[in-house]
Parts: structure tokens; C-alpha cells; sequence
């Protein structure tokens, strides 16, 4: 889940009181701003979103096929990347054909229901995938730090559970969130300030008290961003320690390989995640959220398949196998 720091902060309580909303019609959908405030980048825009749309799609497809038919790829890291994969879809399909549509039409309206199936799923694959991009580091750690017991650190039964648990605590905080969003009540102005439905913005819409989105909101911050980051901080800390300690520069380059496409993605993730959600609430800029969004929700799942494949011999080759006119 994207780390909405500053929203704790924002704690509506707004005069239209339940008791005084019997006059006042309730929003049955809402408008996607999107980025309609610079029209002269509409065409632009819609061309890059469109492209990274099909690489997205395409580069994560191949990631998926190469896995699943290649049993030399059956192994806890590439497990767990055709598990980012899946996740990279999700997330980027929930909000891209909406915003494809948004960017040719001259007004992008969105039904309750389909912002609150979007702001579900796209926050279930986002918290997914921070959640998983710790278990990476771990399976990095076990990897380096201790080679000679990493198939019994690693088995297939212990990955699967660690998979299968990220997926479902991932569903189950995602519904808490969207469950205490469909108690809030809407009933004007309806336009989003974003080009999808996220948490913030939609807060900031509601006519009735968000304390109990901001607290929960408060907690999922807290294990998602800072817990998570932290256990990935010391995975790669006790990482570096054993390169270092090994004997030989090819020894080092080779573990440093094994773990440096891992590394550059969740760089790339936290940066985006943090450059956008990691401040105070006077700071809350909405152009810079899109600008974040645009990273962590397309340019991120374009470019994890292309930073895995470029620096994956092993998946390079699989997919030459797979497909013959697959290059460099």
C-alpha cells in the first residue's frame, strides 16, 4: 500500500453532518481531473501512457511465460519475480484504461462502484509488492549470507507460504481500507483530483468524519512503509557485510549480481513512493502526486521486466528459446 503519511493529518470534520444530510444528494459517481489542466499535453500524454501501457503488459507477460515453461527458472527468486510480475499487471491495468480514456475524452467520470474497485485493487497490488519486494531481500540474504543452507531456508513449501501470504494480507488490508471508504459518505464536490481513485484525494471529497480511515491509514503506513523499508535496509546491510568479507573480485561481482536488479527496483520504488507520500501536509502538492503515480503505477511496471531481463542472462535465454527473434 502507497504510503499516505500525510493523510493521518488530515482529519475532515466537515459541518455537513450525517444528521444534515437529508437535503443533500449523495455522489453516485465522480469526475477524474486527471491531467486536463494542460490540455496542450493531452495527445502527448496519451501516446507515452499507451506505450508504456503495451511494454508493461508485453514485458511482464514474457516474464510470466518464460517461468512457467522454463523449470530451470523454478527456483525461490524467480518464483517470487513471476509473483511481482502478476502483481505489476494488476496494478498498472486498474488504472491505465481509464486513464487512456480520460486523456481523448473532454470529461473522465467513474461510477462509486468502479473508484472503489479500482482504489481496491490497484492498492492490493501496490502494498503487494512492497510487501514482497522485502521477501526478495530476504531470499537475497539466505542466498549470500548463507549459501550452504539456502535450499532448506528456501524450500518450495516455506516460498509458497510467504507468497500466499503477501497475497492475502495484502486482500485483507485492502479490504479494511476500502470497506471504512464505503462508510464514507459523498455528497459533493465529486471531482478527484488525480487521474485515479486514491485514498487522499477521495478523504478530502468525503462530507462525514475520516478519524477512522486516518488511523488505520496511520498503521498500514507504518508496517508497509517503515517496517518494511527497514527490514529491506538490513537484509541488504547484512548483504554488503558478507560481499565485502569474500576473498576474491569475481566471488563479489558474482554475489553483487545475483541481488543488483533487485536493489535498482526497490530504489526506483521507494523513491517514487516516498518523493510523493512522505510529507507534511502542508507540503501536499497534487501535481506532485500524479507525478508519482505516473512512476510507481506505470514507469515502475515497465521497466521491473526490462531491469530483469537486461541483467538476467538466465531470462535472456529462456526467452530466446521461447522466441527466436528475442535480441539484446
Amino acid at each position: 500500500m502507497k504510503l499516505w503519511v500525510e493523510t493521518h493529518l488530515i482529519v475532515l470534520e466537515n459541518p455537513l453532518s450525517p444528521r444534515t444530510m437529508s437535503n443533500q444528494t449523495l455522489v453516485t459517481e465522480f469526475i477524474l481531473q486527471g491531467f486536463s489542466e494542460h490540455p496542450e499535453y493531452q495527445v502527448l500524454l496519451f501516446i507515452c501512457f499507451l506505450s508504456l501501457y503495451s511494454v508493461a503488459l508485453t514485458g511482464n507477460v514474457l516474464i510470466i511465460l518464460a517461468i512457467t515453461f522454463n523449470p530451470g527458472l523454478h527456483t525461490p527468486m524467480y518464483f517470487f519475480l513471476f509473483n511481482l510480475a502478476t502483481m505489476d499487471i494488476i496494478c498498472t491495468s486498474s488504472i491505465m484504461p481509464k486513464a487512456l480514456e480520460g486523456l481523448v475524452s473532454e470529461e473522465s467520470s467513474i461510477s462509486y462502484g468502479g473508484c472503489m474497485a479500482q482504489l481496491y485493487f490497484l492498492t492490493w497490488a501496490a502494498s503487494s509488492e512492497l510487501l514482497l519486494l522485502t521477501v526478495m531481500a530476504y531470499d537475497r540474504y539466505a542466498a549470500i549470507c548463507h549459501p550452504l543452507h539456502y535450499s532448506t531456508m528456501m524450500s518450495r513449501a516455506f516460498c509458497s507460504m510467504l507468497a500466499a501470504g503477501v497475497w492475502v494480507l495484502c486482500a485483507f488490508n485492502t479490504a479494511i481500507h476500502t470497506g471504512l471508504m464505503l462508510r464514507l459518505n459523498f455528497c459533493g464536490p465529486n471531482v478527484v483530483n488525480h487521474f485515479f481513485c486514491e485514498i487522499p484525494p477521495l478523504l478530502l471529497l468525503s462530507c462525514s468524519s475520516t478519524y477512522e480511515n486516518s488511523v488505520m491509514i496511520v498503521l498500514a503506513d507504518a508496517f508497509y512503509g517503515i517496517l518494511n523499508f527497514l527490514l529491506t535496509i538490513v537484509s541488504y546491510g547484512f548483504i554488503i557485510s558478507s560481499i565485502l568479507k569474500m576473498r576474491t573480485a569475481e566471488g563479489k561481482q558474482k554475489a553483487f549480481s545475483t541481488c543488483s536488479s533487485h536493489l535498482t527496483v526497490v530504489c526506483m520504488y521507494y523513491t517514487a513512493v516516498f518523493y510523493a507520500y512522505i510529507s507534511p501536509v502542508s507540503s501536499y502538492s497534487a501535481e506532485k502526486s500524479k507525478l508519482a503515480g505516473v512512476l510507481y503505477t506505470m514507469l515502475s511496471p515497465t521497466l521491473n521486466p526490462l531491469i530483469y531481463t537486461l541483467r538476467n542472462k538466465e531470462v535472456k535465454a529462456v526467452l530466446r528459446k521461447l522466441f527466436p527473434y528475442f535480441r539484446n
